[in-house]
């Protein structure tokens, strides 16, 4: 239990220095750890099941959101953290090998969830950013949530990038990911993987171009 509470002590400092305490916990981080944010619902409140499949094919209808990426024949074996990772799309039934379905391009990973407020700022900026045509493509990763939640929200902000969920974690933990939203990170076409660190809201897309350019510039 210290460790755990020095270790929070150590991301409260860090975060706070870098002017990131908009960022919230996600499930399982311990409330008030940052200072500024407020819970996130409790791990049973995100179990729910989900609505009837109707119900969430009308939400997606509505969403409009762009197909999740898929590998084609031919595609060469993924490397780095993604390799073998497979999530559910939210726009549409199924699932996406995202090693297998990005390898070789550079991507901008999301991690959100429509309960986190800083994430609702964001989304439309990185909306904003995709639609550039210099733009690399970002997926947006949908974490503790419930889908239904998470479609209607990205269908009130009229984001529509492509989104997966994660509902047991696997990308999280394949992506070392900070307990808090949101947080970013660049593939890039090597198959590595860098996150946007400090962990912090992007604010305008001139400000997310810059951080892929950056990222993209270094070495895997």
């Amino acid at each position: 239990m210290m460790r755990s509470e020095v270790r929070w002590m150590i991301v409260g400092v860090v975060l706070a220095i870098a002017g990131t305490i908009a960022l919230w916990p996600r499930v399982g981080a311990t409330p008030g750890s940052l200072p500024g944010v407020a819970p996130a619902p409790r791990s049973a409140d995100l179990t729910s099941p989900s609505p009837v499949v109707p119900e969430l094919a009308r939400l997606r209808r509505q969403a409009a959101l762009q197909p999740c990426p898929a590998s084609g024949p031919g595609t060469r074996p993924p490397a780095g953290p993604l390799a073998g990772v497979t999530v559910p799309c939210l726009g549409a039934p199924g699932t996406v090998d995202l090693g297998a379905a990005l390898v070789g391009r550079p991507v901008l990973l999301n991690l959100w969830a429509s309960w986190c407020t800083p994430c609702r700022q964001e989304i439309p900026v990185l909306a904003q950013y995709s639609a550039r045509p210099d733009a690399v493509l970002v997926i947006g990763i949908d974490v503790q949530d419930r889908p239904a939640d998470a479609l209607m929200l990205l269908a009130d902000l009229g984001a529509r990038y492509p989104s997966v969920t994660d509902p047991d974690g696997a990308l999280q933990r394949a992506l070392h990911a900070p307990p808090v939203l949101p947080v970013s990170y660049l593939l890039r076409p090597d198959g590595s993987v860098e996150m946007v660190s400090p962990p912090r809201v992007f604010r305008t897309p001139d400000e997310v171009g810059r951080d892929v350019e950056r990222l993209l510039g270094k070495t895997g």
